[in-house]
């Protein structure tokens, strides 16, 4: 199964009127994935993370930017990524090597 077919999957998605929106959902933290870990190539490894954060995101379509909600007695606050998926990336990092220009005697 393709990430967006497993992505549907664990949302019940059935019909394909959002792919786009989906993919591109997925293509977003596909590029911060490899961003915070200073990777080329996304691992199989960190497929479920990408899902799980896709997943996240999807959820709080509408809600951007808000960090806690109360309605009729009802409270609900928002992290930004659970510790478990934090965790999950920082395991993936890869170290930054950082170059300095050598000068030539002459």
């Amino acid at each position: 199964m393709s990430q967006l077919e497993n992505f549907k999957l664990q949302l019940g998605i059935k019909d394909s009127d959002q792919d786009g929106l989906l993919q591109l959902m997925l293509d977003d933290v596909k590029t911060d994935l490899l961003t915070w870990t200073n990777r080329t190539e996304l691992p199989m490894s960190l497929e479920p993370t990408q899902r799980q954060i896709a997943i996240i995101r999807y959820n709080k379509q509408g809600i951007e930017g808000q960090s806690g909600h109360s309605e009729g007695g009802i409270s609900r606050s928002f992290e930004d990524l659970p510790p478990s998926i934090q965790s999950t990336i920082n395991q993936k990092r890869l170290a930054k090597v950082v170059r300095f220009g050598a000068t030539k005697a002459t």
